[in-house]
């Protein structure tokens, strides 16, 4: 690549050979970040399981979301091994670490200092980004300008929602997670700047796949951290040791049932597709959030589960509860599956709604089952669709280990 193409100060990536889609040890250290929050987050509803938690939840795991999927874009552009750029993502380690360090009490006592460090975080990033593209590229430019507008405009919402009462606290900064999620559906339209252009979105899809990958091995892992912690402070029993086992299930089937087959064809599809930004809005943007979820909540119930196998003391409230966990964090995490493989060119996959069918028979039949039996019986649910997922991408790509793509 010529100096002209890597100014300004050469931030940019290269775009003709292997360090345009090459996964940067920087970025691998900034993904730290990303463990400590998403163990806040998944032990935040551990200790207060009710719906008001489930929700607060939620809009944080947006909140984090966001951060790092912005992140993502941003690094597919520019050149994490320069000075600059790299000096940038320790900024926002140090500022997503403080962040992090909130998320227990971010509706609480601690809402200033989650909202003020994500916003300046997001708003940071952005203008920075803005300088970068600003003599080389205008369209970007002008990207990241509208981009800088709306993190504005969220931030208002997040700072607003940090000095209001608790009461209206969520429902604030539920309107700040839902501005944010539809700006990019709305090309960041902005009075007067306009609104950005596909074209103008031209990531490295082989570096985005990998990166959405990456993070959903994070959350994976703090799914087998959960269960290990638990297993190692509980009573070594039989009963506890099927629910490890079936904690241990869940979390390979969930592994197998996006990385055995969907990875590779996302991977290999946004590689070729003609518009690898718009996919990449769409399967790396959107709906990798509900596999996040529904890993966490299934961490969750799989801690539940080992604790009170059998059922709690508190009766048919608990019950349903751990029930809704098992189950609909199952259905959440088939559906991202779903959504996932259908944007990336392949077809409905009946298998996936007819397991998410199932799990939903089984949530109604849940008063008459323990939870460590309905675990299993989630397990066999997903196992049977990993099984045909498999002999469905068989019978797409016959006498070939290669995935056929549907070109858009």
């Amino acid at each position: 690549m010529s100096e002209g193409e890597r100014q300004p100060g050469g931030l940019l990536r290269a775009t003709d050979d292997d360090q345009a889609h090459r996964v940067t040890f920087v970025e691998l250290f900034f993904d730290l970040v990303f463990v400590f929050a998403v163990t806040q987050i998944s032990h935040s509803l551990m200790e207060h399981q009710d719906l008001l938690t489930l929700v607060q939840t939620l809009i944080l795991i947006g909140a984090v979301w966001r951060v790092w999927v912005d992140t993502t874009w941003v690094t597919n552009w520019l050149d994490p091994d320069h000075h600059r750029v790299r000096g940038m993502l320790f900024v926002l380690m140090l500022l997503g670490v403080l962040m992090s360090s909130a998320i227990p009490e971010a509706f609480g006592d601690r809402a200033l200092l989650f909202a003020g460090t994500m916003v300046t975080l997001q708003l940071g990033r952005s203008v920075f980004t803005a300088i970068a593209f600003r003599r080389s590229r205008r369209d970007n430019y002008l990207n990241f300008v509208r981009i800088a507008i709306w993190n504005l405009a969220t931030g208002v919402l997040w700072l607003g929602g940090a000095f209001a009462p608790e009461e209206l606290r969520l429902w604030i900064w539920l309107a700040a997670v839902v501005v944010d999620m539809a700006g990019p559906r709305l090309k960041f339209v902005v009075p007067g700047f306009g609104r950005s252009e596909v074209d103008t979105w031209n990531v490295s899809g082989e570096h985005m796949a990998e990166r959405v990958s990456l993070f959903l091995i994070i959350v994976l892992g703090e799914s087998i951290l959960v269960t290990g912690r638990s297993f190692a402070e509980g009573n070594l029993g039989p009963l506890a040791f099927l629910a490890f086992l079936a904690a241990f299930t869940s979390t390979l089937l969930m592994w197998l049932l996006y990385f055995n087959h969907g990875q590779e064809h996302g991977s290999d599809f946004i590689s070729g597709s003609s518009q690898p930004g718009l996919v990449a809005q769409i399967a790396y943007t959107y709906i990798p959030i509900l596999l996040v979820i529904g890993i966490l909540l299934t961490a969750v119930a799989d801690e539940i589960v080992l604790v009170h196998p059998l059922g709690g003391d508190e009766g048919p409230a608990l019950e349903r509860w751990t029930a809704g966990l098992i189950c609909g964090s199952s259905v959440i995490y088939l559906m991202g599956n779903l959504l996932f493989k259908h944007a990336v060119g392949l077809p409905w996959l009946r298998s996936h709604l007819a397991g998410a069918g199932a799990l939903v028979v089984l949530f109604f039949a849940f008063s008459f089952i323990p939870p460590l039996l309905l675990s299993w019986l989630a397990n066999l649910v997903l196992a049977a669709v990993v099984v045909a997922d498999h002999l469905s991408h068989r019978r797409r790509s016959p006498g070939s280990s290669q995935p056929r793509m549907r070109r858009r």
